[in-house]
């Protein structure tokens, strides 16, 4: 029987594990935190459970997908609720947008905003669908191994104008500035500047609208422990607190993995879920792939970073959404001084995650749970000290939100903690200490981004935000499903029922 190993346990290695082991590929996890997760860490802290990493949960019938592999349904090992609205989007002057999923009040919302975007918008909306429809639902799962399979997508890529920026598009079609950055901040949700990532990313609007925004009760790291179970079921083995050292090789092979402890682990493939970069100058450090793909990468451009403020309150705040985009003065200069650095900027756009608002068990009777994050420069941007930095910048977030969203937020605080760029490079070990790895610009996508295997080394294969399609929970599940079809028909011993069942 064929054997994998899969370094790292986020979203996209946990997605890939399940397909394999669906399939009959007896598949090892390795992760080096105490919990399975990735950046969909888990805290618990004074009867307050915060989630660390990615809340939005989107096309629920992608995960939907990895159970059914088996038989099996998602409904039995997670409970998704539904969010609405999706989104309350607000700004410094008082105006906030409801972003729901109810055309007639969108379309009341807008149309008190700016009457002649209305039309606009309908323009966009039809615009996303045939994003969708072009760059998820056909290339979405869909490997660019060569240069061939980006030129057999490149009609549709022009006629749709990927080369203009996700704004850029959002501009064309409606005027209100508001309205524009409700249309365009997305492409921040999965690491790129809205004024330089590829239109392309503006299908995320489609996405929503068609298949909602969820959120599973008892948090993200409840739908983490579905997929560890659902994996564990299947008799797939997680080994937690097992750091990968190095991915060892035999010339163009990889034959397994070396662990810090020394322990050393036969594969008939290997593929990583780590940051590419990592995995490339890290783990393959000891072959000449590794040397100089690991150096090629880190010249590329990287995604932002993000400070996260984990926050439990004494008081609730029943007034707030459970997402909330909270813009700051300006828009475009901020994104570019995110992107470029090289300081910190003085102001910030925050997203404000309240999970209380949906489910209340999250926190002790009577309390609140929050998150929130600022898009910040990453290491390579901006060289702070954010053990210095981090503290100060937290206080100012506080202000903010307490004179204007949270009143009495610092007297109610009961417990919070801080994640900062530094902690993105030490314990994710991502580069730069970028929260979505490459940045998501046209040249670094599809074929131009990290392959799902390995150009050089036959059987090492990527799943993950570094590789194609690209960050965000759709994305890497997406990456898994593309990967998979890859292993599973180059795995040794593989039966054709099997591969068609797992690929289908």
């Amino acid at each position: 029987m064929s054997t994998a190993a899969v370094i790292g346990s986020g979203f996209g290695g946990l997605a890939l594990a399940i397909r394999l082991q669906s399939a009959g590929v007896e598949t090892t996890v390795f992760e080096g935190r105490d919990k399975p997760g990735g950046r969909a860490y888990v805290y618990q802290d004074e009867g307050f459970t915060f989630d660390a990493g990615p809340t939005v949960i989107t096309d629920p019938t992608a995960l939907e997908e990895l159970f059914a592999l088996s038989g099996r349904k998602l409904s039995d090992y997670v409970d998704l609720i539904p969010i609405s609205p999706f989104y309350r989007l607000c700004w410094e002057d008082g105006d906030v947008f409801n972003y729901v999923n109810d055309q007639a009040e969108l379309d009341r919302q807008i149309s008190a905003k700016s009457l002649d975007d209305l039309e606009g918008y309908k323009r966009f909306l039809a615009y996303s669908e045939e994003l969708l429809a072009e760059g998820y639902v056909k290339l979405g799962a869909a490997p660019f191994l060569d240069f061939g399979s980006m030129v057999k997508a490149a009609p549709s890529l022009v006629r749709l104008q990927a080369w203009k920026s996700v704004h850029t598009k959002v501009a064309e079609f409606v005027k209100d500035e508001h309205l524009r950055q409700a249309f365009s901040f997305h492409s921040l949700l999965v690491g790129g500047n809205p004024f330089a990532t590829s239109s392309i990313y503006a299908l995320i609007h489609a996405l929503e609208r068609k298949w909602g925004v969820w959120f599973p009760r008892g948090g993200t790291g409840a739908l983490v422990r579905g997929m560890v179970k659902l994996f564990e079921d299947l008799g797939g083995v997680i080994k937690i607190g097992a750091p990968v050292a190095a991915i060892e090789t035999s010339g163009a092979r990889a034959t397994g993995v070396r662990l810090a402890s020394g322990d050393v682990f036969g594969f008939d493939q290997v593929a990583s879920n780590a940051d590419v970069v990592h995995t490339y100058a890290k783990l393959l450090s000891n072959h000449p792939r590794g040397q100089a793909e690991g150096a090629r990468l880190a010249q590329r451009r990287h995604s932002m970073s993000l400070f996260v403020i984990y926050f439990g309150l004494k008081r609730q705040h029943l007034d707030l959404a459970h997402h909330m985009i909270l813009f700051g003065p300006r828009y475009k200069e901020l994104i570019g001084e995110i992107f470029k650095g090289p300081d910190l900027p003085e102001d910030f756009s925050l997203y404000l995650h309240a999970p209380t608002r949906t489910d209340p068990s999250l926190a002790p009777q009577g309390c609140d749970a929050f998150y929130v994050l600022a898009p910040v420069p990453h290491l390579g941007s901006a060289d702070l000290d954010w053990s210095v930095v981090g503290p100060a910048y937290r206080d100012r977030i506080f202000d903010y939100l307490e004179a204007r969203y949270i009143p009495g937020l610092k007297d109610d605080l009961v417990v919070s903690r801080i994640f900062t760029p530094f902690e993105f490079r030490d314990e994710l070990n991502a580069h730069h200490g970028s929260a979505f790895s490459l940045e998501p610009i046209l040249t670094q996508s599809a074929w131009f981004r990290v392959h799902n295997r390995d150009d050089a080394i036959s059987n090492l294969y990527f799943v993950g935000a570094g590789t194609h399609p690209g960050a965000g929970l759709p994305g890497v599940v997406g990456s898994a499903k593309a990967t998979a079809g890859l292993m599973l028909e180059d795995a040794p011993a593989m039966t054709k029922p099997a591969l068609e069942k797992v690929v289908a």
